[in-house]
């Protein structure tokens, strides 16, 4: 996405969808996504079903409310990456990192397309700010 304000990775946008996971930074990083847009990995669809789908089987989210919540975050301006991070780059960066693949590739896409990263996780922002990437908040 040209002209995209950050890389958003799955615990900041679900910050926005659970009160219980919200911090006042969460509404710095979704003011900066509504304004400039975002890039997430491909996984990115995944990670948000997954706990979508895991707050339902637990009965903390209906599946109205998931549908909801996957209508409101489809409303943004975030854009899926065509870069394809290999498996060789993924296992090399988790590696160096100490990060789950997972992260990795969140840092990965960062790092590619020299956007600050909006994450919650604090093992990836240090690993990202060691790596000099940016992150938000």
């Amino acid at each position: 996405m040209s002209g995209a304000g950050v890389v958003l990775d799955a615990s900041a946008a679900l910050s926005w969808c659970f009160e219980d996971e919200w911090t006042p930074s969460s509404d710095v990083v979704l003011e900066v996504v509504r304004a400039d847009g975002a890039v997430v990995p491909p996984l990115w669809d995944l990670e948000i079903a997954n706990v979508l789908a895991g707050a339902e089987r637990r009965g903390r989210i209906s599946a109205a409310h998931a549908r909801h919540l996957m209508a409101l975050l489809g409303q943004l301006p975030i854009e899926v990456s065509e870069h394809d991070h290999g498996m060789s780059e993924l296992l090399a960066q988790a590696r160096t990192s100490g990060l789950s693949a997972y992260d990795a590739c969140y840092l990965l896409t960062a790092m590619t397309s020299g956007l600050p990263l909006a994450t919650l996780e604090i093992k990836l922002r240090e690993a990202a700010r060691a790596q000099g990437v940016t992150c938000l908040p």
